[in-house]
Order: C-alpha cells, then structure tokens, then sequence
C-alpha cells in the first residue's frame, strides 16, 4: 500500500497500486485511469456537436482514434526506453512492463500527431480540423492520466514548504514534496475548459491547436522545472526543451493562419467592391 499525505488538508490517502487483482492477473490503476481517461473522452467526443462545424464522420473520427491510441502509446513507451536506455539494456524484459508506469506522454503526441496526419491524408480529411476538435479531449485524457502517478507515487517534485504540498513516505523517509501529478491535472482540465470556450468562437482552423500546444508547452515547462525524475539529455530535461518547441510551434500556427485569414478576408472585400 502507497501512503500518501496533504498535510495541510487533513488528507491522508493508502492506496495500493494495483486495482483488481484475479489470481495471477494483477491490473494497476496506472492502467485503468489512462483506459478510463480514452473512455470518457471518447464517449463525450460523440455527442459533441462541433465535428459538424468540423467536417469530421464520426465513423472516421473513431477510425483514428484507434490507431493514434495504439501507435501513441506505443510512442509514449519507446520515448520513455530511449531516455532510460542504460537501465533497459540490463533489464530488457522491463521494456514491455508498463503497469508501474513509465510513459512519456510528449513521445505519444507526437507519434500519435503523425499517425493522424498520415490517415487524414488518406482519407482526405483536414488535418487541423481534426486537431482543433480533439485537443480538448486530449488534455481532459492527460489530466485524468495523471491520477495514476498520484497513486504510483512518481511524478512528483522537489522538496517543498507550499500550500499544497504532498506528504510521501520513500526508502529516505518522510518528505514533503510538490505534487506535479496535481499541477498537471489541474493544468489539463484548465486547457480542456479554455479551449471548449474558444471552440465556439473560433475564427480560423488550427486556432485551437495552437492554444493547446502553448498552453500545455507553458504549463509542462514550468512543472519540469520542479520534478526530480525528468528524463535528461546530458544536462537539458527533454521535456522542457519539448515544452519549448511546442510553444514555438503553436504560436506559428497561430500566427501563419491568423495572417492567412486577414489575407483571404482582404481579397475577398476586393471581390465585392467590384462586383
């Protein structure tokens, strides 16, 4: 059992990691929260309304999904291996046990994001239009996700005095630390809540792309700077230099189309003044 502890909220959590437990069969929370996180998001996207302003047949939209989950947590694994690498080639068989955790999310995004592309292609979809109606639920998924290192106890920051410290107890003892699990989650459903918002006054496609991608480069940028177990290239936290990339790259999404949008409005003001 896992002793978790917020201290200044009289909260005082013993959970054990695994979740169901049938003879030899043992299924961890880690696993069940992120299967639970693709459901709810999955079951919302097929009421939302929005894939009609978005040109997107649910039977299509599934279709992706399918295969960005399976490639993107694929992606998220591989991504975690490369940056332990010294462990895994010792312990190779550890490469295909995922119930204790060790996903890194920014390598499932990205894969998946590809995965996506290459099927919208083919299937003549626009890939921005996709994007924009499912970051949303991506960020809702990644929040729920992150009860998972709440209960496995990792993912979490340094030592710390704050207002929401957690109380955990390690092979060192008893410390208090930051909990980047709740920063994260919070952070999540706060871009989950911004960007349903701007979804309804969305101006041109990839708006709401770009808001995902700065908003969650800013926030993952800001918790890397506090966790003790980031993955590392020499002395750089591959998250935050990601974290950076994606800021850069959504602000140029933004930029570009907002530019191309005023253009094609311009031109088209031309066309009614001499019609």
């Amino acid at each position: 059992m896992n002793k978790i502890l917020f201290p200044n909220f009289n909260l005082e959590f013993e959970i054990s990691p695994v979740a169901i437990e049938v003879g030899n069969i043992q299924i961890y929370w880690y696993a069940v929260l992120i299967v639970l996180g693709i459901v709810i998001s999955l079951f919302l996207t097929y009421f939302d309304k929005n894939k009609e302003n978005y040109n997107i047949e649910y039977d299509d939209f599934l279709e992706i999904m399918i295969f960005v989950l399976i490639f993107g947590i694929l992606g998220a694994r591989v991504f975690y291996v490369l940056f332990n690498l010294n462990y895994y080639i010792l312990n190779p068989l550890q490469i295909f046990n995922i119930r204790n955790g060790g996903l890194a999310i920014y390598g499932g995004i990205i894969v998946g994001a590809i995965i996506a592309y290459l099927i919208c292609q083919k299937k003549k979809i626009k890939f921005l239009n996709l994007c924009d109606f499912i970051v949303p639920y991506l960020a809702l998924t990644q929040g729920i996700g992150r009860l998972g290192n709440f209960i496995n106890i990792e993912a979490y920051g340094e030592e710390t005095t704050n207002f929401l410290r957690m109380g955990i107890f390690l092979d060192t003892g008893y410390r208090e630390v930051h909990p980047c699990f709740l920063y994260e989650l919070l952070g999540c459903f706060f871009i989950f809540v911004i960007s349903k918002l701007c979804q309804k006054k969305q101006k041109f496609s990839g708006e709401i792309l770009s808001i995902y991608l700065v908003l969650y480069g800013i926030i993952r940028f800001l918790i890397e700077g506090v966790r003790v177990d980031s993955l590392m290239i020499y002395n750089l936290k591959i998250s935050q230099v990601i974290s950076i990339f994606f800021v850069t790259f959504g602000l140029i999404i933004y930029i570009k189309n907002k530019f191309c949008r005023k253009k094609k409005n311009k031109v088209d003001e031309k066309k009614d003044k001499v019609f």
